[in-house]
């Protein structure tokens, strides 16, 4: 039988909001005899939890699940409705729509473009309905509280840890950008970090791109256009994430060039790591999503009872709570990823990478 947030992704909206308000009437059946002055954890209501887009596996691999679990754990009498735009801003919007429509109590929103997501944040602030930005800031009107690792030093780790190994290794030439999508306020503050270590440094940033959408098909076509003008002048590429530095290997691979630059990414995703592993990746940000998943769940749970937590810090005029990444090289791989718990060498030493798992001691 499925979820009721599986339900909510498939149903026409008429059914959903019948779906609903039949569910909010035996809720209030329920709790009549309970004590008045708003809700708690026991009386129930709904949360909603709108992700932004399909081209990176972790919304639903990972955020949606472990996010789901925290809700249950930590305000089990609430439900969780869960949309994905696929990098739809206008299905966004509509699926908050619907969120609304239907009573959300909280809505946590990872927005596909960050400037459109302030028409949210006012609809739902003017039914006095929360909004917790989740991952992606939203710089126009502030949302009631921020979760994220702090991707302005994601960008800036990435970026250092790449210049590092060029100037260890005596690498020549210059430097290709792949930043991510430019209605995503946090990739913004990704290229800024990026930029704030490449810009005063020894190697000149050749061309730099924004990635649409952060899809992946776009950036290899960028880069494959790059290789053509600076073939043997590429000593690196920081690549924003996972899809857009796999993209970029591609590019490579798919242009004959021996051996690849060094690689960035970000997000830890499997299939990054096995590249680290291989050899054709050069780095990744660990950034486990059950810590800002369980964040933002009890952050939203607090809201939802009455209880909002303060930040510990301020961005674009919003509290917040930022976490510090973890870069992950060849060097700390088996430490930060099997030993910390993200993946088993199981999932990741599968037969293509086994080779590698045995030179790292992966096992």
């Amino acid at each position: 039988m499925p979820t009721s947030s599986q339900r909510w992704t498939v149903i026409p909206a008429i059914a959903a909001v019948a779906l609903f308000a039949s569910a909010c009437a035996d809720s209030t059946a329920e709790g009549a005899g309970g004590s008045g002055g708003g809700s708690s954890a026991g009386e129930g209501g709904t949360i909603a939890f709108l992700m932004p887009d399909l081209a990176s596996t972790r919304y639903e691999e990972q955020d949606r699940p472990l996010f789901e679990a925290a809700v249950e754990e930590q305000c089990p009498g609430y439900e969780v409705f869960y949309a994905n735009a696929d990098a739809d801003a206008a299905q966004q919007q509509q699926q908050a729509n619907s969120a609304l429509a239907q009573g959300a109590d909280v809505i946590v929103l990872d927005p596909v473009d960050s400037a459109a997501a302030a028409s949210t944040v006012q609809s739902a602030q003017g039914q006095d309905v929360p909004v917790i930005a989740y991952d992606r800031p939203i710089p126009a009107l502030p949302a009631d509280y921020y979760v994220s690792f702090d991707n302005e030093a994601i960008g800036a780790s990435i970026a250092q840890s790449l210049l590092d190994h060029l100037e260890e290794t005596g690498a020549e030439g210059g430097v290709l950008q792949v930043n991510g999508s430019p209605t995503d306020a946090a990739a913004g503050l990704i290229r800024d970090g990026v930029s704030s270590v490449l810009d005063p440094s020894d190697y000149e940033v050749l061309a730099e791109f924004d990635t649409p959408g952060w899809q992946p098909p776009d950036a290899q076509r960028w880069v494959g256009g790059q290789i053509n003008q600076y073939r043997g002048n590429i000593a690196g590429v920081v690549a924003a994430n996972d899809g857009t530095g796999g993209a970029t290997i591609a590019a490579f691979k798919s242009a004959g060039i021996e051996p690849l630059p060094p690689v960035t990414g970000n997000d830890a995703e499997l299939a990054a790591i096995q590249r680290i592993v291989e050899g054709s990746q050069f780095n990744t940000i660990s950034k486990p999503i059950s810590i800002v998943a369980e964040a933002a769940a009890e952050v939203a749970c607090g809201f939802a009872t009455g209880n909002p937590p303060e930040g510990e810090s301020t961005l674009f005029e919003t509290p917040s709570q930022l976490f510090e990444p973890t870069v992950v090289t060849k060097e700390n791989l088996k430490e930060v990823i099997v030993d910390g718990g993200i993946y088993t060498a199981e999932q990741i030493c599968t037969p293509t990478y086994a080779a590698g798992c045995a030179e790292l001691e992966i096992s």
